[in-house]
């Protein structure tokens, strides 16, 4: 055999190439195989199909209040999440006015990364929502989840009808629309909705409702003239609300400012730039339990009163995971035992507070049952069981009327 003339050390460089480009090449073969030629991200949760019993592993729930439900409803859920580790780990809690609601969810679906799991919202972000086609429909398809939607009162029962397939109403009262006045400034209150015109008519700026968009005594004020002035269709805006839209421009021309929240026309009540808002059951009791309004302030009703309602729902926005829509259901189904429920009694916010039946408040924690003992009022069970109770506007009406009145009433006024 002939011997090569290739030098010896060129041969052993020329092979410890050649053995480097095959361990590449396996090391190569190996990654595709095992599939390590780079980290892939996490698939994302399933936002779609059924919702589980419970979620696969603890989750966190973000939760935007837009209504001021949470001072009801925030003890609730923090006793639901200390005593079910397993299925929340923690609660994020944010706050935001109404008008925003739409916006924000809105931004958040068009990126594809909703980070609110459940909103607690009153009729109007309800209503702005389905507009929208924002909410994720719940029901029917989980009713037997909630048990405890069949133990609503029938007002509850009645705004349980607005929120269709999209909410669930967690708590309840009849609401208003009331006038709230201090009696030393206002010895001789109005009693019907003409005597309210005259008044503002003689003392230009001193009566005071917020946007109705962004309050709920507002709202209710707008929902409540209809029956007060014996308008033809107090549930179609378009079409039978001429008197009310009638009588709200006059007024107009009485008010100087409309507080863009009704917190605002509180402060200006007590501060005396006000002499008559419109108020409700809890707008008048729990200010004068925080001391905001001064306790002496007296409520009163316009002749052909009815009691438009008002509710807080919980909606889920589209796009929130599966698993964390079955942490929804079971803190859902929580928040509606009447033990929990008792706990909406609070200082009288939105009293009396409870959607269920049979929720005394004896059951109520120690400071709601002070708290309503010394500045509830004993008039008011007779003037609920006196009164009819109306719905609000259904999601389509309530929003025409609060584009209208925004367009053709107050906007223009409404504070920063």
């Amino acid at each position: 055999m002939r011997s090569s003339n290739v030098p010896p050390a060129l041969v052993s460089t020329t092979a410890r190439r050649h053995r480097r480009r095959l361990a590449v090449a396996a090391l190569a073969t190996a990654c595709l195989l095992t599939a390590c030629a780079a980290p892939q991200p996490a698939a994302p949760q399933a936002t779609g199909g059924t919702v589980p019993d419970r979620p696969a592993s603890p989750v966190v729930l973000n939760v935007l209040d837009v209504a001021g439900n949470l001072q009801l409803t925030q003890g609730m859920i923090d006793e639901f999440v200390a005593k079910n580790p397993n299925v929340v780990s923690k609660v994020t809690y944010s706050k935001s006015p109404a008008p925003e609601l739409v916006g924000k969810i809105k931004a958040q679906q068009g990126a594809n990364r909703v980070d609110l799991d459940l909103v607690l919202t009153g009729v109007d972000g309800l209503a702005a929502g389905i507009e929208q086609q924002l909410w994720t429909p719940l029901l029917p398809a989980y009713a037997n989840r909630l048990p405890g939607m069949a133990n609503y009162l029938p007002g509850a029962a009645a705004m349980q009808q607005l929120a269709g397939d999209f909410g669930v109403t967690v708590t309840y009262y009849p609401s208003g629309p009331l006038i709230e006045y201090l009696p030393s400034k206002v010895p001789n209150p109005p009693k019907t909705a003409a005597e309210l015109l005259t008044y503002a008519q003689a003392n230009p700026g001193t009566v005071q409702y917020a946007r109705p968009s962004n309050s709920g005594p507002g709202r209710t004020f707008l929902m409540g003239l209809p029956y007060l002035l014996g308008d033809t269709d107090p549930k179609d805006p378009v079409r039978g609300w001429e008197k009310t839209w009638a009588y709200l421009a006059e007024l107009n021309r009485h008010v100087s400012i409309y507080p863009s929240g009704t917190s605002e026309t509180m402060k200006n009540l007590a501060n005396g730039s006000a002499k008559i808002i419109v108020s409700t059951t809890g707008w008048d009791i729990n200010p004068r339990v925080l001391g905001t309004v001064p306790a002496e302030a007296k409520i009163g009703t316009l002749d052909g009163f009815h009691w438009v309602a008002d509710a807080h729902y919980a909606v889920v926005p589209k796009g929130v995971s599966t698993d964390k829509q079955a942490a929804v259901l079971a803190l859902l189904d929580w928040m509606l035992t009447p033990n929990q429920q008792a706990k909406a009694y609070d200082n009288g916010y939105f009293y009396p507070g409870p959607a269920v039946k049979d929720v005394t408040l004896a059951m109520a924690p120690e400071a709601s049952r002070k708290a309503i003992e010394q500045y509830g009022r004993p008039e008011y069970e007779q003037l609920i069981a006196d009164h009819p109770v109306e719905v609000p506007l259904g999601a389509k009406a309530l929003v025409e009327a609060f584009s209208r009145w925004d367009r053709e009433i107050g906007g223009a006024k409404v504070g920063k």
